[in-house]
């Protein structure tokens, strides 16, 4: 039996297509398959690239993140870290 051509509003989109894909890899190969792939890659960037690209990136995101949310939104997070570290150090007080 011949199968019918979907109509034009029923065709995937990019997006589903590549969901789709993602998720046949996934029961093809399993969950371990990216991580090893993402470390393949992570180890060719770096023979290819060195420690000069990564301090690069990190600076021109580091600028962005400033222009983007300046002096007030590194405060915020300082306090919230400073806060953090408090609560780890008296669980462990209290835990030992």
């Amino acid at each position: 039996m011949a199968r019918e051509q979907p109509e034009a509003s029923q065709e995937m989109t990019v997006a589903e297509a590549g969901r789709k894909g993602g998720e046949t890899v996934k029961s093809r190969y399993g969950t371990n398959f990216y991580g090893q792939i993402g470390r393949k890659g992570g180890s060719t960037t770096k023979s290819r690239y060195g420690a000069e690209h990564y301090a690069r990136i990190g600076r021109r995101g580091g600028l962005t993140t400033s222009e983007r949310h300046g002096q007030q939104f590194y405060e915020e997070i300082g306090h919230k870290g400073g806060q953090r570290v408090r609560e780890l150090i008296e669980r462990g007080k209290q835990a030992g």
